[in-house]
């Protein structure tokens, strides 16, 4: 009996131990909130804490004029929207406002991507060049400034 019981507690021990590993491999983050992608980024690029907590600040700092600019781009495709049902109901198109449209999109296109390069440029100059251009490899792999960093 004392041998089933140590057998029993063994597949027990092992049961949990495998759970707790299995669930700390596949833990995933939700992409959706800062605290999320923080984390996540943490775990990718091993960061130190002082890292961590220097790319939070960053990160919070911007937070602000981010969502200003994500509720500005989302104004910008309800007018987008009603513009276009406009057209549609009076099958006639206002150039001028159009193109005044497409201008205001493309500063704030402007706004959104300097705003966004700023930030992934402020956090990949917190990091050890390892940790930069893994970093700059997954989030920037298209920018000419990402590029001259990593080099």
């Amino acid at each position: 009996m004392n041998r089933g019981r140590k057998i029993l507690l063994l597949g027990l021990v092992v049961g949990l131990a495998t759970h707790f590993v299995s669930y700390t491999v596949r833990r995933t983050y939700d992409p959706s909130s800062l605290d999320g992608q923080l984390a996540w980024m943490k775990s990718e690029l091993q960061l130190s804490d002082a890292q961590f907590a220097r790319i939070r600040e960053l990160h919070e700092a911007s937070s602000p004029r981010l969502r200003a600019l994500a509720s500005r781009v989302a104004q910008m495709q309800a007018e987008f929207v009603a513009f276009e049902n406009t057209r549609r109901q009076s099958d006639r198109v206002d150039f001028i406002e159009f193109a005044h449209f497409v201008e205001t999109r493309r500063a704030i296109s402007r706004e959104c991507l300097d705003s966004t390069r700023q930030l992934v440029l402020e956090s990949a100059s917190q990091m050890t060049p390892a940790q930069r251009a893994h970093y700059l490899g997954i989030v920037a792999p298209a920018s000419p400034e990402a590029r001259a960093v990593v080099r």
